[in-house]
């Protein structure tokens, strides 16, 4: 199983990796971690990642443009048993199932942690990505999210730990009927920076109109509007 990570934080990971079951895991090359610093995908000489989000609001936001240089040098877009996923608290609850299910089908994971405001809605669209959530709250960074899935999945390779831990399917099952029981949250909106228009493979990827409104009724509007569940 192979991992890329991409980040603007690289050395943030070294700890965590260098250590325990996940060192043995890619010491006995069970599993593959590679750090990609996004900055080396800026294009001007600055290595500018983020710019201010289309709309106001405070913080930035990171711009598609350098994660879709980045993710098409290490993962062409196509590639089979692949799955490319960016964290934000917008996304989809991560939880054991999805661990399992995600360890069965794919053997090639693409992570792309944000910062501040969050990350070009853009990106999720271009890359089919899938949003995820480590828990209903908010972190300052996506890195910490990177680190608990690639554990969640690493113990789920065969002799990486003992197998017979992972025969009691009882937590799988109650994950399973909780989230059953739990209603819809509203999260948060999506985000748009620095360019207006976007183009990508020919074609043009533009940030709505009404944040370029300046009309701040209708952009609340939208925002309330766009919220996902």
């Amino acid at each position: 199983m192979k991992f890329h990570i991409i980040t603007i934080f690289p050395h943030i990971f070294d700890s965590y990796f260098g250590e325990s079951i996940i060192k043995r895991a890619v010491q006995k090359k069970k599993a593959r971690i590679k750090i990609h610093n996004l900055r080396n995908y800026a294009r001007d000489k600055h290595k500018q990642v983020d710019d201010r989000p289309f709309g106001g609001g405070a913080g930035m936001v990171l711009m598609a443009d350098p994660i879709l240089r980045a993710v098409e040098k290490i993962n062409p877009i196509g590639r089979k048993k692949s799955k490319i996923v960016i964290f934000s608290a917008k996304g989809k609850q991560f939880n054991q199932k999805l661990a399992y299910d995600w360890s069965r089908k794919y053997d090639n994971f693409v992570f792309i942690t944000g910062r501040y405001e969050g990350i070009d809605e853009r990106v999720t669209k271009i890359l089919r990505a899938q949003e995820i959530s480590i828990g209903p709250y908010i972190t300052t960074d996506g890195d910490v999210a990177a680190m608990v899935i690639v554990s969640a999945l690493v113990r789920l390779i065969p002799d990486v730990i003992n197998w017979t831990s992972l025969e009691d399917e009882s937590f799988l099952r109650k994950t399973i009927k909780k989230e059953a029981a739990l209603g819809p949250k509203k999260l948060e909106y999506p985000h748009y920076t620095r360019p207006e228009v976007l183009e990508y493979n020919g074609k043009k990827h533009c940030v709505p109109t009404v944040l370029l409104s300046g009309n701040h009724k209708k952009i609340e509007e939208w925002r309330e509007k766009h919220r996902k569940n």
